[in-house]
């Protein structure tokens, strides 16, 4: 079987706009189910667009080229639809939220796919016992989880109490930007853990974005992508993330 045939993310020639400035300009990426893929590139290249054009984000128009989800048409689906199939957008920048506390936050959002799927809802027992072992998994205290959603949180609890939404809503595809993005060397342990332990299986995918290498020795990524200029640009192994971290991204120029 091929890998795109196989591939529980297909995007196919991609372009895409935002305000009107071509940002994706024919990208092409397969990610099999079961695997992990990393997409590296230099500033300004397009890695963020892409994460915002899978989950459907307003003001990201597609000119050309499409992308299906276990061989939907992605793109003709809502946000929320994404959501429900199973799509997981990890946040560079977790938004805050006052006035919501984050388990409200989080069990709403969890019995709203499970009402999209026609699953039962979890009641109030059935959801605390299921935050609490996935914040514990992740050495988060679900006091925190009680607040409002990333209110008063440093850089490295916000991306530690996403990666607790990713263990609570359990999606089947999970696009990561920069989920490294102000983490110190515990907390980038933690959350590499936490995706292996979270999205490490034979029915999941993971498309990871990031700008380091470092990340990528706790997740040992099946395959890592460059992008530059809006389009894929080389692909290999973690040897490929190595190489970029000590030579930059003028040498593949």
């Amino acid at each position: 079987m091929s890998e795109e045939f196989n591939a529980l993310l297909t995007v196919d020639d991609l372009h895409a706009t935002v305000a009107g400035k071509p940002i994706l300009n024919g990208l092409s990426l397969h990610v099999p189910a079961g695997e992990v893929h990393a997409i590296m590139g230099p500033n300004g290249s397009g890695k963020s667009t892409l994460a915002y054009v899978l989950a459907g984000r307003p003001g990201y128009e597609v000119s050309e080229g499409g992308a299906t989800f276990e061989g939907r048409d992605l793109l003709a689906l809502e946000p929320h639809e994404r959501a429900a199939a199973g799509l997981f957008l990890g946040f560079q920048y977790p938004v805050e939220i006052p006035g919501v506390s984050y388990l409200q936050f989080l069990r709403e959002s969890l019995n709203a796919q499970r009402r999209a799927r026609g699953e039962a809802e979890l009641s109030g027992g059935e959801f605390i016992k299921l935050a609490r072992g996935q914040a514990e998994a992740l050495g988060m205290d679900i006091e925190m989880l009680k607040r409002p959603v990333n209110v008063g949180f440093s850089g490295g609890e916000k991306k530690r109490a996403e990666m607790v939404q990713m263990g609570i809503m359990q999606p089947k595809f999970a696009v990561l930007d920069e989920t490294d993005s102000g983490l110190d060397i515990d907390a980038l342990r933690i959350v590499g853990e936490g995706i292996n332990r979270i999205m490490r299986a034979p029915d999941k995918g993971v498309l990871l974005i990031t700008h380091y290498e470092r990340l990528l020795e706790h997740v040992r990524p099946d395959r890592v992508h460059v992008l530059q200029a809006g389009r894929i640009t080389r692909s290999g192994n973690i040897e490929l993330a190595r190489d970029l971290e000590r030579e930059g991204y003028a040498e593949l120029a």
